[in-house]
Order: structure tokens, then sequence, then C-alpha cells
């Protein structure tokens, strides 16, 4: 089998880095601080972002729901790559030659491939998770506290990112009759092997993309279907819409209580429209925001528990709409007008939320093939014609986009996912959230009943 040896030395994933080097090159004191300063930066990055996703998991225990295994799982690959991959081969690539040996040469492979090639599992897994937890909603909930099974499925994660490659970088010089590659140079055995390239990729991106892809569409077309459905029921739920004289008009609320009223004893209790408080859509809107199944509750799996407490909350204060008086027949159609509404209102935030959901899962998958894509594509390209018709720039810019994935992922958690942002507040800005909403709303309603 023919294998021409690179003109220079490539990185894990052989990425060109002796002509790109500036060992090769003789890049300019000055352009070889910029280019250090950027590698440094992108180190920083990969490395803060990533530790921050995962002690926000161990500070809050909300977090630890079974589709936030699998973002920690993804995160310790990123993070593993930042702190790993990424320094070693920084002077590499700024002096043209590998400095620290055979030995660590492989270990840097291995853990290269590997870290890489878990991360395309994980986004997998996490899209698998969320396409179970909105098409089989029933069985997802029954195991959200079996956290075994997701610890399961993370380990083997890291068993099929390890077989995918490892085995081939350990033993390919074994089983080819000796090494092709030079002294002061570190890179893959196979780079050249067209056949091994093109299946490995197959498996490492093209149908990890493909099923990604798949279970997104199938989250968005269920997720379209029922809210036809449900949007039709809450209509007729709702039923028409009372005479105004017949809706309450609250005055305005105070800051911080979300409605409630500053009356004396006897005053009827915060109404919004048909009867249903402001308070109440709260916990609602909040889990609208939540993201790839995360929170205390579980993501879309929790949906059916949270909308039941919500509708609880939402119907149990107005029973009595004035103290010491009997609820009177038209209170109590009131009282069942309310509690409808506010079933149609969950459902609402619920399908809001699934949207959400589906949102950015979509951000996850567009990033991750946007940084994928080039790389995969030009090292097949680059294996076909030897490395004579691909610049050895553009495929050293791929590969660092490839890297800088790992950079992009923690930064996606806290603009798509609430829980996530909430954590990352409560260990940088703890002071923010001293005053807690649902606490506002309950020191309200004790000062309420309390002190006529």
């Amino acid at each position: 089998m023919e294998r021409s040896p690179p003109d220079g030395p490539l990185n894990a994933s052989g990425a060109l880095a002796g002509e790109a080097a500036g060992g090769a090159r003789g890049f300019s004191a000055a352009w070889t601080a910029v280019l250090a300063a950027l590698m440094a930066l992108l180190i920083v990055a990969t490395v803060l972002g990533n530790a921050l996703v995962m002690l926000a998991f161990v500070a809050d225990s909300s977090l630890r729901t079974q589709n936030n295994f699998f973002l920690l799982n993804l995160a310790i690959s990123d993070f593993l790559v930042g702190a790993f991959c990424i320094p070693l081969y920084v002077p590499y690539v700024l002096t043209g030659r590998w400095p620290f040996g055979r030995g660590l040469c492989k270990l840097w492979l291995v853990v290269d491939y590997l870290l890489c090639t878990s991360s395309v599992f994980n986004i997998v897994l996490i899209s698998y998770d969320r396409f179970l937890s909105v098409t089989r909603a029933v069985s997802y909930r029954a195991q959200q506290g079996d956290t075994r099974r997701a610890v399961q499925k993370m380990v083997l994660v890291w068993v099929l990112a390890f077989l995918l490659y490892g085995p081939a970088i350990l033993s390919w010089e074994y089983l080819s009759g000796g090494s092709s590659i030079p002294e002061g140079h570190c890179y893959a055995e196979f780079f050249y092997n067209w056949y091994f390239l093109i299946t490995a990729s197959t498996l490492e991106f093209f149908t990890p993309f493909l099923s990604v892809t798949f279970f997104n569409l199938s989250i968005y077309l269920n997720i379209q279907r029922r809210t036809r459905v449900r949007l039709d029921g809450a209509r007729e739920a709702a039923g028409p819409e009372p005479p105004p004289e017949a809706q309450p008009s609250p005055p305005p609320a105070v800051p911080g209580c979300w409605g409630c009223w500053q009356k004396g004893r006897g005053e009827a209790l915060p109404l919004h429209r048909y009867g249903v408080g402001v308070g109440e859509a709260a916990p609602g809107a909040e889990a609208g925001e939540m993201a790839l199944g995360g929170g205390s509750g579980g993501g879309a799996a929790a949906s059916p528990t949270s909308s039941s407490g919500s509708s609880s909350r939402g119907t149990e204060r107005p029973r009595s709409l004035k103290r010491g008086s009997k609820p009177s027949a038209s209170s109590a159609s009131l009282e069942k007008r309310m509690k409808m509404v506010s079933q149609s209102i969950t459902q609402r935030f619920r399908l809001s939320r699934d949207k959400k959901v589906a949102k950015s899962l979509a951000v996850i998958v567009s990033i991750f093939g946007l940084c994928w894509a080039p790389y995969t594509l030009l090292m097949i390209i680059r294996a076909a014609c030897h490395g004579h018709c691909i610049p050895d720039y553009w495929y050293e810019t791929s590969f660092w986009l490839l890297w800088a994935n790992s950079a992009v992922n923690p930064v996606l958690y806290p603009l798509c996912h609430y829980s996530f942002r909430r954590a990352f507040t409560k260990l940088l800005c703890p002071q923010k959230l001293k005053i807690q909403p649902h606490s506002s709303l309950e020191h309200c309603w004790k000062k309420k009943t309390t002190h006529p």
C-alpha cells in the first residue's frame, strides 16, 4: 500500500503543520506572537467555558436530569480538548516539529481522535434523548430517575469513540510492517489511506449528522402536530369569551408580587383574563425558556407533572373569591372557567417550551455541521489526491474550525437553556438570585392573608 509522508508535521487528526508552521514557513516574530495569542485565547475559552458547565452541574442539583448528564458528558470531552489536545499542538504548529517523543505522540493521537469523536456521539445522544422525550413522553418520564441507564449510555459513547480510531492508531504500524512517520513528526499512519478515512468519516460525521437531522426534524413535525391538536382543544375548553361586564377589572399590580392586590379584607383576589392569576403563568413561562430538556423538571418529560402543578396553583387560591362569604353559583361557574383556561394556558406554555427545545437543538446541530463538514470533506479529498489538490492553509483552517466547536458548545447552553443560564448566574452573580420571584409571590400572599 503506497503511503507518502506529508510535506510537514500533522496534528492528531491529520492537520498539516509543517508548511503552516513557523519552523517551515519562517513566520516573523510578530506573526508568531499573533498566532500564539489566538491559540492561547482558544485554549482559555474552551477550558473556562466547559469548566463552568461542569461546575454548574455540580453546584445546582436541579440540573442533574438524564438529558443534562449527556450535556455534562459533552462538556467533559470539550474541556479535555482545550486542556490537553490544543496545548500540545501549539509548539508543534509554531516550530514545525513534534518535541515530545513518539510515545506521547501516540497518546496524543488516541486522545485527540477519542475526544473529537465522543463530542460528535454525545450530540447524537442528546438529540436522540430529546427525540424520545417528545415522541415517547410516557416511557421517557418513567426512566427519568434511572441515572444508571444514563451513565451506561455515557460510557458507551466513550467506548464507541475509542473503537473507531484507537485500535487503528495503536496497531497500524505493526500490521503494515513498520512506521512511515518521519522523526520529529506526529500524525496517524492511516492519514493517506482513502478507504479507511471514508469509512471512518461515514461513522464519525455523515451518519451522526443525518441522525441528528432526522431526530430534530421528527421533533419539529411532532410539535407541529401537537400544536394544532392542543390549540384546538384549548379553544374548545375556553369557550366563548364572556361579556366585558363579567370580567373583573383588577387594579395595578404591585411590582415583585405579580398582581397581589393592595386592598382590605373582603376584596377579590388577583384575577387575570378569565380569572387566571398572573403569578400562575410565571412557572410556565419559565419552563418555556428551557431547552434541551434540562432544569428541575427534566424538560419535556416533566411537562405533565409541572402542568398539573401549575393548574393546581392556578385554581387553588381563588376558590373563595371573597373571604368571609359563601361562594355563589356565579363564582362557582367562574371558578370552573378559570380552571379550564388555566389548563389551556399551561398547554400553551408546554408547546412554547417544546418549540424552544427544537430550536436549541437546531442551533447545536447547525454549528456542529458548520464546524465539522469542511474538515471532513477536505480530509477525504486530500487523502484521495495525496495532499496535492488542497492548499495546506485551507486544511489547517478547517481543523482549527473543528477544534473551535469545543469552545462554542458551552456558549450554546446559557443562550438556549434557561436552567444552565440560571446556574451560571448563581455561580457568577449570586446576588442577582437573592430575591426569587416565587418567594416574592409567596411573601405577598402570606402578607395579604395574615394582615388584613
